[in-house]
């Protein structure tokens, strides 16, 4: 498919989307209405406002304007038998994405995938499901209008029995698979099925606080690493250095802005027990949780090295930061600590793919095969080799 249809049709989908506003708002009330019984953080994702259309349509209009990633020669060779050999990207195929509570993964993961040249298939909620169906069907007339297969965009409302099923027979013969939720989706689909995953995996983010931080940066990366807390780059643990001058005086401080945030702040060892704000950290299991919550932990290290030993071994692999003025010491943390993206002096709340430049983003993957990070336009494309003589054989 030729660009300038590609182009086209998520021109067509934005103006449809903007035509169609307070309709997909309407349909999304609908769908709040009858989730009252979900967790708040889950009822944030799942909530569309015009904020949330507005950013919808921003996403298809930045990624019309990016070079499109399909058919890009990777490498070429002319062998001196006279064969042309090139590697180009091509699309992976057929992807399935599963995704709980936010409607708008059915317009930027479907965007992504579509000028990728794949087809996609959504398996949205079923909390989600009035606003899912509505937006797959104002992308169903974007590709009419352009004379191009319906089926390029497919939702999935199929249930657990039938996704099993999907899983293990792979009847819609699918090429990759994109699980977003909990570990227990993602163990669940590892576990059925033979098909390739890029895992968005979860968060359990930290900050590490070296003893000359600059305090007032370090309180701001912390909060605004909670400013959301349904997201996977919030931040849930922070580490700071016991040899810090005045620590006690400075987590105080910082104590002033979580309490007005509302934030449940555990403290882990006897160090906190003399902060009346601070609640005994409940086990030691905690450290592994990823919380998607109020919640956030309290911990304090010896050393730098002893920071990113306990990052390496509980986080989720996703994003971490360091908040110091030791350059050095910032280039070894960010090497040294094992996540899919590593800040000095940042808030992880950049771990997104539109704060990176990429429009939109379908996953942020926590692996390491075939990218890590926040995937957008250009990794959804694998490569393939095209080989052109005129008769040549190998002796």
């Amino acid at each position: 498919m030729k660009s300038n249809i590609k182009n086209k049709t998520l021109t067509d989908l934005a103006e449809l989307i903007a035509k169609h506003k307070s309709e997909i708002i309407q349909h999304n009330k609908t769908d709040l209405s009858n989730s009252i019984e979900l967790d708040p953080t889950l009822i944030d994702r799942l909530k569309v406002d015009e904020k949330k259309v507005d950013a919808m349509i921003a996403s298809i209009l930045e990624v019309i304007n990016f070079d499109d990633p399909e058919g890009k020669i990777l490498n070429q060779y002319n062998h001196p038998n006279g064969i042309r050999v090139e590697n180009r990207t091509v699309p992976f195929g057929r992807i399935l994405i599963i995704y709980e509570s936010r409607p708008d993964v059915t317009i930027e993961a479907a965007i992504l995938a579509f000028k990728a040249g794949n087809k996609i298939y959504l398996k949205g909620g079923k909390e989600s499901k009035n606003t899912n169906v509505f937006l797959v069907e104002l992308w169903k007339q974007a590709l009419k209008i352009n004379n191009l297969p319906l089926d390029f965009v497919t939702y999935l409302d199929i249930d657990r029995a039938e996704i099993r099923k999907l899983l293990k027979e792979n009847h819609h013969r699918l090429d990759l698979i994109i699980p977003r939720g909990g570990e227990d989706l993602i163990s669940y689909i590892r576990q059925n099925t033979s098909i390739p995953l890029i895992v968005s995996g979860r968060g359990n983010n930290f900050v590490y606080v070296h003893t000359d931080a600059e305090f007032t940066m370090a309180q701001n990366i912390i909060m605004n690493g909670k400013s959301r807390l349904s997201v996977c780059n919030a931040i849930d643990k922070v580490l700071f250095n016991i040899n810090t001058e005045n620590l006690e005086r400075k987590i105080e401080l910082i104590l002033v802005t979580a309490l007005e945030m509302n934030l449940d702040v555990y403290g882990d060892g006897d160090f906190f027990k003399s902060f009346n704000t601070i609640k005994p950290m409940e086990n030691h299991l905690m450290y592994e949780e990823e919380f998607l919550s109020s919640k956030i932990l309290f911990g304090v290290v010896e050393t730098a090295d002893n920071a990113i030993v306990t990052i390496n071994k509980y986080s989720g692999g996703h994003s971490a930061v360091i908040v110091t003025e030791d350059e050095l010491l910032a280039i070894k943390f960010q090497n040294e600590v094992d996540c899919a993206a590593v800040y000095h002096n940042a808030s992880s709340r950049f771990t997104d793919g539109g704060q990176f430049g990429f429009g939109a983003e379908i996953a942020i993957s926590t692996q390491k095969l075939h990218f890590r990070g926040p995937v957008g336009l250009a990794q959804l494309v694998t490569n393939k080799w095209f080989i052109k003589g005129n008769g040549q054989i190998r002796n």
